[in-house]
């Protein structure tokens, strides 16, 4: 598998200082690399809520069609959604979360044995940073490929605290089947053949990224993550304390999410979309800033596999039912995805089949 392995780069950033380290010295005002224009910012909504799934009801069948109807809708009108009754074990969650608070609160001398290197975004450190200009997020991150075995970067592993590795594995394992069992019931609510969607991620593509959102002096200059919407195909969020920070942008109104007590949030991504041939949707969504409060998440990114070409399901496209987005490897959607700075949906846009147009 090494030969797989040492072309898999899947892209990376320029290195850029701590955020955290910065929020230490108590400044009053932010450095200018992170201060973003003014920019004709949509209106925040107090009022909408995110739809809540039940995944025990889900699975049930007692009342599974009035639950898969809501999963669905909730994918079509929101890509976003609280998942309840999710059965990640409560005691993994709560270790999990205790490791990752563990693991920004190390001396920085400890952190730059796990920080980027030159050739990769993995490590402590932010992504899509690509040019010296480019206005950075008031963010930390720590971003680490898990699965398959073959793509990790065994010394990245070997450097990470052994509690943090041992639990992270565990956690990665339940995440796994969790995310297996909601794309099997997509694949239902898209009356999509249920062996495709198997096969396109029964060996997925995963990834972690841990975020660190310090306090910012100036956080209506700042912002923690830029709008943008997910590469992958399904994105589970933990969000490990109760600072609201995400929003996620519906009918040109942010909405804040106010995570559940024990809930996972869930959103549809880019790869999500193309599979289901636009009937799903990736939504735009930042993360915010406050002067008093940290936030701290982990994002495990679940992708179709590495050896598979990404496009609208067969079972779902037809005569009646044409693909409006084109086909590549993934190798080629992954490394061409790393290789931008992240801007909102623009991304999904680059996949359109262009249409032609016979007047000109």
């Amino acid at each position: 598998m090494e030969s797989t392995s040492a072309k898999m780069n899947f892209g990376k950033s320029l290195l850029v200082p701590s955020v955290q380290e910065l929020a230490k010295q108590h400044l009053t005002n932010i450095p200018s690399r992170y201060v973003h224009p003014k920019q004709e910012s949509p209106a925040i909504s107090a009022g909408a809520s995110v739809p809540v799934i039940d995944l025990q009801t889900l699975i049930s069948r007692d009342s599974m069609d009035s639950e898969l109807q809501k999963l669905h809708s909730a994918c079509q009108q929101w890509g976003f959604l609280q998942v309840i009754n999710h059965g990640v074990t409560p005691s993994l969650m709560e270790d999990f979360k205790r490791e990752v608070i563990e693991l920004f609160r190390l001396p920085m001398e400890e952190k730059k044995k796990l920080w980027q290197q030159e050739d990769s975004f993995e490590g402590f450190g932010n992504a899509f940073v690509v040019s010296e200009e480019q206005k950075l997020d008031w963010s930390d991150m720590f971003a680490i490929m898990t699965l398959p075995p073959y793509i990790r970067k065994d010394d990245l592993f070997q450097n990470l605290p052994s509690k943090l590795r041992d639990i992270m594995e565990a956690y990665s394992k339940e995440i796994k089947n969790l995310s297996m069992i909601i794309v099997c019931q997509l694949a239902k609510a898209l009356k999509m053949d249920e062996k495709e969607m198997r096969d396109l991620f029964s060996d997925g593509m995963r990834s972690m990224r841990m975020n660190y959102y310090p306090p910012c002096p100036e956080p209506d200059r700042a912002i923690g993550l830029s709008p943008h919407s997910d590469a992958d195909a399904l994105t589970i969020l933990f969000q490990l304390n109760e600072t609201e920070g995400l929003q996620v942008r519906k009918d040109d109104i942010w909405v804040p999410i106010k995570p559940l007590p024990n809930a996972l949030i869930v959103n549809i991504g880019d790869m999500m979309e193309i599979v289901s041939n636009g009937v799903y949707r990736s939504i735009e969504h930042r993360a915010i800033v406050n002067s008093n409060e940290e936030r701290l998440s982990v994002a495990t990114f679940y992708s179709i596999n590495f050896e598979s070409e990404l496009g609208p399901a067969h079972s779902l496209i037809g005569p009646h039912n044409p693909p409006i987005f084109r086909r590549v490897s993934m190798h080629k959607y992954l490394q061409d995805f790393f290789a931008r700075k992240l801007n909102g949906k623009s991304y999904l846009d680059y996949m359109k089949v262009e249409v032609k147009d016979d007047e000109s």
